[in-house]
């Protein structure tokens, strides 16, 4: 049986290596990825702590988590795609629709 630091561990180099693609890159399908994995970082905490107190809870916050990511990356490239058709670059740092 694994212990549960190294489900924890594995949950913090996942969450931290999506900080630093949230951070550092400046492509915007990088950055929705780099977002998924601090979102699967958190779930798999969910699920190891879950099975050490043994009870579902975790499972059942990390099904509505999934199903709030799955929902952001629809809406996510549906943006990208309408802001892609107006200026033909996914760079982030060239998006300033929005700004006066």
């Amino acid at each position: 049986m694994v212990p549960l630091h190294y489900y924890l561990l594995v949950s913090a180099m996942l969450f931290i290596l999506g900080t630093l693609g949230v951070l550092t890159r400046r492509n915007a399908l990088v950055v929705l990825m780099s977002i998924e994995l601090m979102m699967n970082g958190v779930n798999l905490s969910f699920i190891a702590y879950s099975r050490y107190l043994g009870n579902m809870e975790g499972h059942v916050y990390t099904l509505l988590s999934i199903s709030v990511a799955a929902a952001e990356v629809a809406i996510g490239l549906a943006i990208l795609i309408a802001l892609y058709r107006n200026k033909p670059t996914i760079n982030i740092d060239d998006f300033n629709i929005m700004k006066f």
